[in-house]
């Protein structure tokens, strides 16, 4: 399909998932498009759901652990009166109930759950429970006991739309699911709840006004598609940087930790360090301290090879 070898393709491309289709089916997507095995993504959404949906290409698979832990907004609407098996209006019917609360009520209600919360995980969800996946045993008719997860809401934006429709704005911390969110609204207000739409508007920093939609990329040649991946490096711009010199970059490649009063710096334990060599991020490394020494162990390497004599 192309002429760029497939390892050397590497980056972040934002995607704008299209409603109907499960994230997986957009990763075989790219793959074909990208001319690459080496795709993966972060924070699956439902086929139902639309919006940012980032795709690592190459080396950038390494990020995704990373990826997952960014902050995320949603646009979602929410449909009072009704709950689902899903927590989603596409799930079967449990219970219906025409006593809708008053547009105060529901705001009231709304605004109760910003700060840390506690989530039990749907049942018709990626999450995995003894190697299996929840969705696969609820799809067989199971049901397993979930332990409740603390997850955060930062900020909501509720908008009446009808009478038993609301429109919400969230941004929430990693692990948030939004249908549940909704659902555990509707029991608060007695009248349950279900989410009836859903856009994912903002991944980290990466909005929807970032993302490329798998139609365009179609409609693209592969050198223009080889142009849209970001660098590696956008997903870490939020961490420090320090830049080694090529002895140091040799023995983060070989494993080996850098003491931090030799480059001249001082990490606090745990945070984690974008790290540069030659105008070229290389590496995570993370703070420590071994032996009472502060170093900086490489984490995660993204350039394997070092750099050519008399570049």
């Amino acid at each position: 399909m192309g002429t760029r070898k497939a390892d050397t393709i590497s980056g972040v491309l934002i995607i704008n998932k299209h409603a109907g289709v499960t994230s997986h089916r957009i990763i075989s997507a790219c793959r074909k498009l990208f001319d690459t095995s080496r795709v993966g993504h972060t924070g699956t959404l439902d086929p139902m759901a639309t919006g940012v949906l980032p795709v690592l290409i190459g080396r950038a698979a390494k990020a995704s652990d990373y990826l997952m832990m960014h902050d995320k907004e949603y646009l979602c609407e929410m449909k009072l009166g009704l709950t689902t098996d899903t927590e989603d209006i596409t799930g079967e019917v449990l219970t219906t109930s025409d006593n809708i609360p008053t547009e105060e009520e529901v705001l009231a209600a709304c605004h109760s759950f910003l700060g840390k919360i506690s989530q039990i995980p749907p049942m018709y969800s990626a999450v995995k429970i003894g190697g299996r996946k929840l969705v696969d045993i609820a799809r067989e008719g199971g049901e397993v006991e979930r332990k409740p997860r603390e997850v955060e809401i930062f900020s909501l934006n509720v908008k009446k739309i009808a009478d038993d429709t609301y429109s919400i704005l969230v941004a929430c911390s990693k692990g948030t699911y939004i249908r549940t969110l909704c659902s555990d609204i509707g029991k608060k207000l007695g009248c349950g709840a279900v989410m009836s739409s859903l856009v994912r508007t903002r991944t980290g920093k990466f909005a929807l006004e970032d993302c490329v939609t798998i139609e365009e990329l179609e409609n693209m040649t592969f050198e223009e598609r080889l142009k849209l991946p970001k660098p590696v490096e956008s997903l870490f711009m939020d961490l420090p940087a320090i830049t080694v010199p090529d002895f140091y970059a040799k023995l983060l490649r070989g494993g080996t930790e850098l003491f931090q009063k030799k480059l001249k710096v001082d990490f606090p334990e745990g945070q984690l360090i974008r790290i540069r060599n030659r105008g070229e991020f290389i590496a995570l490394g993370r703070g420590a301290v071994i032996d009472g020494v502060p170093v900086i162990k490489p984490e995660k390497l993204f350039v394997i090879d070092g750099p050519k004599e008399n570049n």
